[in-house]
């Protein structure tokens, strides 16, 4: 018989403007994987970010182990044996990974009466947990050093350190790989299986049906459904998420391809490492055509979007934009040539996550008549283009154009970069993962953009790690690996298998 570990009775919770959770009830049950589904801004993180302490609702109560629970902060969520990895990690960049886990929960040892942080039982109480766990870090790596999946295994066994039985985790795939993605999922079936209750908070649909034992599906702040995974079809669950049927193909017209917009002549990029990411690429975008980049994680894909758009120095070769060498030039000499530019980053290189909604559309061309006139800003402007711009692409946000990005959903974030880089209506535009982290619905939006984009003429190159993605939208496939291009074809001669063995280095010309 299931029995009940958390219990959400008629939670709500209000933030100005918006309703993000409306009268929410469900229960999760002990030792179970428990989905809660939803597209960007449904309430879904809102919801158990108050199981996590993290807010207080304004009306309903929440029970733990069958006991109502005032949960005012995430220490007290601690001792009630809750734990939760967010969607962006809360780690000390220059401390190591022992030192992350144990923080605030030190070994200490006594010389001469003296207290001091015992590491050398921190390191072998880490490398104990990471190996129970088949969580493999090694306890002297720095954080800022290590990969994105690694940190977020270090960000569950911080949970795991401090004894959690209920673990959250929000959006956890969001800026993982594929192949990360298949790892992380085991992990999670693993904790299951050791006892461990789990919130997966996401819009995935294929890792619920990986994975889930019963999925909640909220829609703008209200929960819609509980179903059981096993029975229940992806098709039924973004129906329900999103209101309507979804197609998983984007209907496009035959491309009509015009003259040359972008040629990549012999392109060689370094790392910030050091070593050559891109060695000797080239390839020509046309107006009206979307050249897809593939490739596995790693292989130079960062350094070449980096290089076309200005950010990244390049070492040899050449940038042609529209007949005029944009090689190295600055970013600000990019954005007048005319590339707009949606980033794999978008916290560090897409906005600026102090500034108002408001205020990050216009980032890329403030200095421009149309935005401000002998340094004076067009205020009526940018509230006009704010307006238009969330309404187009559907942003949610708490207070509109005045809600501070960082206060945003990564979702929503996502959509405003790509809303600020289309409406620049460049001649090119770089699409560097431009779905990660988004739902279902908005997903085929972002590839209609993309297709809308080609329709009226833009070069476009798209960089993806999603190959269903790469086939939907694609007019030509350039596949890299490890830094060089090694195949370049029409999308219609390409299969998915032959994409994978071009991808893994043992196509025929690879």
């Amino acid at each position: 018989m299931a029995e009940p570990i958390v219990e959400f009775r008629h939670i709500t919770k209000k933030f100005p403007g918006i309703v993000a959770n409306d009268d929410v009830s469900f229960t999760v049950n002990k030792g179970e994987i428990f989905a809660v589904l939803g597209e960007n801004g449904a309430g879904k993180s809102t919801l158990v970010s108050a199981l996590f302490g993290m807010y207080e609702p304004d009306g309903g109560e929440i029970l733990v182990r069958g006991k109502p629970e005032r949960i005012t902060s995430p220490r007290y969520a601690g001792t009630l044996g809750i734990g939760m990895v967010h969607q962006h990690f809360r780690l000390v960049s220059n401390y190591t990974v022992a030192e992350n886990i144990v923080l605030g929960l030190e070994p200490v040892r006594r010389v001469c009466g003296i207290p001091f942080v015992d590491m050398r039982k921190a390191n072998r109480d880490v490398a104990a947990l990471s190996e129970r766990y088949g969580l493999k870090v090694s306890p002297d790596d720095v954080i800022e050093d290590m990969s994105v999946a690694a940190m977020q295994r270090v960000e569950i066994l911080k949970m795991l350190y401090r004894e959690a039985e209920i673990l959250i985790f929000d959006e956890p795939t969001a800026v993982l790989t594929p192949q990360e993605i298949d790892a992380f999922l085991q992990t999670v079936k693993t904790l299951r299986d050791s006892g461990k209750t789990i919130i997966l908070i996401t819009h995935k649909l294929r890792e619920i049906k990986a994975v889930a034992d019963r999925c909640a599906i909220m829609a703008r702040g209200k929960l819609v459904s509980i179903l059981d995974v096993k029975t229940a079809s992806t098709d039924e669950m973004a129906r329900m998420m999103v209101g309507h049927d979804i197609s998983f193909t984007t209907e496009k017209a035959p491309a009509k391809f015009g003259p040359v917009v972008l040629d990549v002549d012999g392109l060689t990029v370094k790392s910030a490492a050091g070593y050559e990411a891109v060695k000797g690429v080239s390839f020509q975008v046309h107006a009206g055509e979307v050249f897809a980049v593939a490739g596995v994680s790693g292989n130079g894909q960062n350094e070449l979007a980096d290089s076309v758009a200005g950010l990244a120095e390049v070492s040899s070769g050449r940038v042609i934009l529209n007949g005029h060498d944009i090689t190295n030039a600055t970013v600000r000499e990019h954005i007048t040539a005319g590339v707009a530019y949606i980033p794999e980053d978008r916290h560090n290189v897409g906005l600026v996550l102090d500034f108002t909604l408001r205020g990050n559309f216009p980032l890329r061309l403030y200095d421009t008549p149309k935005y401000s006139r002998k340094s004076i800003i067009n205020y009526k402007e940018y509230n006009e283009q704010s307006a238009r711009l969330q309404e187009q692409y559907d942003i949610r946000s708490s207070q509109g154009g005045e809600t501070i990005v960082r206060e945003m959903s990564g979702g929503n974030q996502q959509k405003a970069i790509i809303a600020r880089e289309i409406d620049m209506k460049t001649p090119l535009i770089i699409f560097m993962q431009p779905t990660r982290g988004l739902d279902a619905g908005a997903v085929m939006n972002v590839r209609k953009y993309i297709i809308a984009e080609r329709d009226r003429g833009a070069a476009v190159l798209l960089i993806s790690l999603d190959l269903d993605e790469i086939l939907d939208c694609a007019d030509t496939i350039g596949v890299i690996y490890s830094g060089k291009m090694s195949k370049i074809a029409p999308a219609g001669e390409l299969t998915a298998e032959v994409i994978g063995e071009y991808m893994m280095g043992v196509g025929k010309t690879a």
